[in-house]
């Protein structure tokens, strides 16, 4: 880690501005930061500190949804008793994160900015091929040891998987990132890697983001959250899925459903396929299971990541049979 230089910001103006110089990058929880800088992939020349900044931490769940600060902590958003009723989808997701340690530090704002966890990218001594970190290099993943990487929205430049599970729930429940500067779809938010994968999201250099908007439904107040992983702590999914199931009055026709995935994909994935032939069929295994083979259309696998494709038509298969007491 190389020496940079420190700013309080007192301000998310100040911040922002200050920001936007080359070699600035924001502090917030620090999780990711330090964890990057110690490796060696991130050397800022200057970290502006924005943990104090009043008025970002907030957590506000009404009849309309949810706004959260983007500074309030993952362990503080999981465990608020508005959040787990309306969002229990968001509240397990966060509470399969990480440890404890990281999720009383972590804040949401970074929990959705977070690098992948794909070694070649994390090594730069010994893979310096990685069009994330060091663009038109090439990939040192593909043709490598592939387990933990991506079969949907890859490209021939990166196949790294985006590791988050707050932002799998947000997508299947059409959130908004709100910035200092304008409002964002979170489906749109964030990038497949084509050509550019260092660049992972919109966000623009010396934007900041404020607070994350979810909007009340039916679906997000019936929802689960499943990740299957390699053992049952500090672990990242294999594969995992937000599921928001909402039914009709005769109680086994579905009016509503919501399908996301992750640990399969460059970045958190709504599987509309899944979702569309659903809606206004009954409730039963046979259709659910098919409907979850849908999941995986296009998927690309190299190698070692192969088994994630049947993985992922199961876990969403099971949690939708979950979600509506079949299983």
């Amino acid at each position: 880690m190389r020496n940079f230089s420190y700013l309080r910001a007192t301000s998310a103006t100040e911040a922002g501005q200050a920001a936007q110089q080359a070699g600035a990058m924001l502090l917030a929880g620090g999780t990711t930061l330090l964890d990057l800088a110690k490796c060696g992939v991130s050397e800022p020349e200057t970290v502006i500190d924005i943990t104090h900044l009043s008025g970002m931490g907030s957590i506000v769940v009404d009849t309309a949804g949810a706004r959260i600060g983007a500074l309030a902590r993952m362990s503080e958003v999981a465990d608020h008793k508005d959040i787990r009723a309306a969002f229990p989808a968001v509240s397990e997701s966060l509470s399969l994160a990480a440890s404890a340690q990281l999720r009383n530090m972590a804040t949401i704002g970074g929990n959705l900015l977070q690098r992948t966890r794909c070694s070649y990218f994390r090594d730069p001594g010994a893979f310096p091929a990685c069009n994330k970190r060091n663009p038109g290099s090439g990939c040192s993943a593909i043709g490598g040891v592939t387990r933990n990487h991506a079969v949907l929205g890859t490209s021939e430049a990166c196949i790294a998987s985006y590791p988050g599970d707050l932002a799998v729930a947000l997508v299947a429940f059409d959130a908004v990132v709100e910035t200092d500067s304008r409002k964002l779809a979170i489906d749109d938010f964030f990038l497949c890697p084509g050509d550019t994968p260092d660049r992972e999201t919109l966000l623009q250099r010396g934007e900041i983001i404020i607070a994350i908007d979810i909007p009340a439904s039916a679906a997000a107040r019936n929802s689960t959250y499943l990740k299957v992983r390699d053992r049952q702590s500090y672990e990242f999914a294999a594969a995992s899925a937000a599921i928001g199931l909402e039914l009709e009055a005769d109680g086994r026709t579905i009016r509503d459903i919501r399908v996301a995935l992750g640990g399969v994909a460059a970045k958190p994935w709504r599987a509309r396929a899944v979702e569309q032939a659903l809606v206004g069929k009954a409730l039963e295994a046979d259709a659910v299971e098919k409907a979850g083979r849908l999941a995986m259309e296009g998927a690309v696998a190299h190698g070692g990541n192969r088994y994630k494709i049947e993985l992922a038509q199961r876990v969403v298969a099971r949690a939708i049979l979950k979600m509506g007491g079949l299983a």
